[in-house]
């Protein structure tokens, strides 16, 4: 019980005599005690400046016992522009930086108030507020400051109590002001009205506020967030193609120092790759921070990044924690704007009574000089027949029915005052009285004047002290996603048959003739190869399907950027895949819909068709996508508008084409039905979807190609035998790939030993069917074509490049291609099996 009373002592001591403000003057009592020790000293801002030791030692010895570092580091911070939005302390010397340095040791600076400091000590000696005895009861001191403006809100205050911590914003003046003088117009103004003139929080380092429902919310229930921006704007460099952001503003309470290490923490780490260079040109003029960016960065892209990831971008948390009455009270803008209301009509009221008092007491004595004046002869006589003064002045009371004040007033009065002059001055200053008097009454019985009053204070103060808003409110800031931190360029996808994968910009890439030999693509061990090549955005999502049917999302950004000849990260780092599986697919997409579908086809000949939507949901650990036997793989899978033709094509030549509505579309977990007829020692090697304009490319293992029209290959039913694709023989070897291509794309072609060559489409001509085809690309003895890819026309750079170090190939003449059209005869269709379908067949798997 002993601990808890005494700690319950200490946390009320806390919160009413150091953390928290009072809600009359803004100012907790070790700012109210600095500034009554300065003007003990009578540093107004007109006087030489002090050394900062003598304000701080004064005012320890007579009304803050509590350490000169408290007290000093009070003193400064109401020096400091960048801290109070007007200031209080007017200083000289060294008071610190915004970069965070601290100010000098008191002995070196000096300071004195600041001439709108003087507007919160006005009327101090008039009876205005309440004093009570200091820490040792030698002198008194007051409880609160007269105050001419409503200091808490403008100048904000910040302070952590026990149990309740306080964070109240700056503001305009010229805001504040205006709001109070609308406050005493119409008492019962609501809170949204005063928020259309205090529109939000003024920082003294201006920023950009992004929104204003943390406003809002903040004014009306005394809490709120606010998202605090430096000002930014975009400049382009003496070198034409580079481009840097410059910062003017930066948030309130945020060190500059602090912004430019974390700009350099997060371009080292490598999460902001844009910034070539960071200068600060910042000195008397203000912040001036120079972010150089690299040759071709997006502005936007990288602005986006430095709100996202350093203090360019803060969130300032409004707690409106003040004492009303000694007691802590969480206040919307009215209410605090009444609170200085009330306290400035009782501060006016008790300094028109003093005013009264003093007007009623020298008119009273006044009266009695006048009176003495007009019988001058009598009272001298008076006096002169006096004994002593008591008795002169018994008898001036007695005859002219004088107080005892009057009377004395009279025997201390100078013969000068007998001269004409001096009687009309006397007059004047009665008459003067008079008047004073009957003012001072009015504006007691009368609350609208003292409004009146309040009023022309508020007008005052904006006159002498109003400046413009520093701080611009725009609209709320979007939530930054990862995607706004990334520039949407195409980018080149590769995994290796050893399970490494990375991505690089496609322009890495020139272009070729059709045989030229390529360049090094990617950097492998011996037993290793290049077996997936893909080519998508970087916003794109990525479904990885593999040969043991199960599927995972990635998107293209999180798949690491690495040089042409990096080998790549581990796939097992990047995706949950287990150690058995390979990847056999990959499908790039925005939105999952219901009107599109992913078709799967094994090597076994099953096919499968399932909606879009179904794969919308991502699982780190991915789900199944079809259901397999034993022994059998996911050899291709692709995304279809649910009314096109496929065809399934094999490793030994043959191809089925069929309608895609002659697969229903299935769950998940179905397994399919049977798509090709296949002989023993065949097996699926590749699907396709028809499209319009465009034509079948086929490749084989040793570096022959042809292109073919879809028409060519005769409408089966499903499940058949199909038709010849490819004459095979030992110069062509087995059907590495076949895919659906148009005249305008590129192909990029990559061998075992990783080697890599683009070319365009239209330098493979279209001719039969049942043909060998012509040699795409020229291989080193023992190597293999291991993966074709598309490059889709229109979207890849048209400027060819050469990296250092590349070898330049000639194109193979054209007298050693070899054309083959014999047609082989054409397999009949066999009849159409039964579906295969699982009893499972629409049931989720989660």
């Amino acid at each position: 019980e002993a601990a808890q009373a005494r700690y319950l002592n200490y946390a009320l001591s806390v919160i009413t005599a150091r953390a928290l403000p009072d809600v009359r003057d803004g100012l907790k009592p070790v700012h109210r005690r600095v500034l009554i020790a300065m003007r003990d000293l009578n540093l107004t801002h007109r006087a030489k400046y002090r050394k900062c030791a003598k304000v701080v030692g004064d005012c320890m010895g007579n009304y803050h016992p509590h350490g000169d570092a408290a007290i000093y580091d009070t003193l400064v911070r109401m020096a400091q522009p960048w801290s109070m939005r007007n200031l209080l302390v007017d200083g000289q010397g060294n008071f610190g930086s915004i970069d965070g340095d601290p100010a000098a040791a008191m002995r070196y600076t000096e300071a004195r108030m600041s001439r709108i400091t003087e507007e919160m000590l006005e009327d101090l000696d008039k009876e205005t507020v309440d004093y009570v005895p200091n820490y040792d009861e030698t002198t008194t001191e007051p409880t609160v400051l007269p105050c001419k403006f409503p200091n808490l809100l403008i100048n904000g205050s910040t302070g952590i109590a026990v149990g309740m911590a306080t964070n109240i914003p700056p503001h305009n003046l010229k805001d504040i002001c205006t709001a109070l003088i609308k406050l005493c117009d119409n008492p019962e103004v609501s809170n949204d009205e005063l928020i259309k003139i205090v529109k939000g929080p003024d920082f003294p380092t201006g920023g950009l506020i992004c929104g204003q429902s943390g406003i809002y919310q903040a004014y009306r229930t005394g809490r709120g967030r606010v998202t605090v921006r430096g000002h930014c704007h975009i400049e382009t460099t003496s070198k034409k193609d580079r481009q840097r952001i410059v910062v003017t503003e930066i948030p309130y309470q945020v060190s500059k120092v602090r912004i430019i290490e974390s700009i350099a923490n997060a371009v080292k780490s490598g999460n902001i790759a844009g910034i070539s260079a960071l200068h600060d040109y910042s000195g008397r003029d203000g912040i001036n921070l120079c972010v150089e960016l690299k040759k071709g960065e997006d502005p936007d892209i990288v602005l986006n990044q430095l709100y996202k990831q350093t203090p360019l971008q803060s969130t300032f948390s409004i707690i409106n924690i003040a004492l009303v009455n000694g007691r802590p009270r969480t206040l919307g803008l009215k209410e605090m704007l009444e609170c200085f209301r009330d306290h400035r009509f009782e501060v006016i009221r008790r300094r028109t009574l003093y005013l009264l008092n003093k007007a009623l007491d020298r008119a009273h004595i006044l009266e009695g000089l006048l009176k003495a004046i007009e019988f001058i002869d009598e009272v001298i006589a008076i006096i002169r027949a006096a004994k002593d003064v008591p008795t002169a002045k018994a008898k001036l009371m007695e005859r002219f029915e004088l107080s005892d004040r009057q009377a004395q007033a009279i025997l201390d009065m100078p013969l000068r005052r007998l001269t004409g002059l001096e009687r009309e001055t006397l007059q004047k200053e009665f008459d003067d009285l008079q008047k004073a008097i009957a003012q001072y009454r009015a504006i007691l019985a009368d609350a609208a004047l003292v409004y009146d009053i309040i009023r022309e204070d508020a007008y005052e103060m904006i006159d002498r002290y109003g400046e413009d808003r520093r701080t611009r409110i725009t609209g709320a800031a979007e939530d930054i996603t990862i995607e706004d931190l990334i520039a949407e360029e195409e980018m080149a996808v590769m995994i290796s048959h050893g399970g490494y994968i990375k991505r690089m910009p496609v322009d890495n890439y020139r272009k070729q003739g059709r045989g030229g030999k390529g360049i090094t693509g990617i950097k492998v061990k011996d037993d290793d190869f290049t077996e997936h090549f893909f080519v998508a955005s970087t916003h794109d999502y990525i479904l990885f399907f593999t040969d043991q049917g199960q599927v995972y999302w990635l998107k293209v950004y999180d798949i690491p950027v690495m040089g042409r000849a990096a080998k790549g990260r581990a796939l097992v780092n990047v995706l949950s895949i287990g150690s058995e599986e390979k990847i056999t697919s990959m499908i790039p997409v925005r939105e999952f819909d219901d009107t599109r579908f992913l078709v799967m086809a094994t090597d076994q000949g099953i096919i499968k068709k399932t909606a879009l939507s179904a794969f919308g949901r991502p699982m780190k650990g991915g789900i199944r996508a079809i259901n397999l036997n034993e022994g059998e793989e996911l050899i291709g899978v692709v995304l279809t508008n649910g009314d096109q033709n496929l065809v399934l094509a094999s490793q030994k030549g043959q191809a089925c084409r069929f309608r895609e509505t002659d697969v229903r579309a299935m769950g998940r977990p179905a397994r399919g039905v049977a798509g090709i007829k296949l002989a023993k020692d065949d097996r699926v090697v590749s699907l396709l979807a028809e499209t319009p304009n465009a034509a079948i490319l086929t490749v084989s293992e040793k570096g022959l190609g042809k292109r073919s029209d879809f028409d060519n290959y005769r409408l089966t039913k499903r499940g058949a035998k199909g038709v010849v694709n490819m004459k095979l023989t030992e110069k062509t070897g087995d059907v590495i790939s076949v895919m659906s291509i148009s005249e305008e794309d590129d192909v990029m072609i990559m061998t075992c030993e990783g080697m890599v060559v683009r070319t365009a489409v239209k330098g493979i001509r279209i001719i039969g069917r049942a043909t060998q085809g012509v040699r795409v690309i020229t291989l080193n003895e023992d190597d293999t074509v291991s993966a074709v890819a598309r490059f889709i026309g229109g979207r890849e750079s048209k400027t060819d490049r050469v990296e250092k170090g590349d070898e330049e190939h000639e194109e193979t003449p054209a007298e050693d291609y070899e054309e083959i059209e014999a047609e082989a005869p054409e397999e009949e269709d066999s009849d159409e099996p039964e579906d295969d379908e699982s009893d499972e067949d629409d049931k989720e798997e989660e």
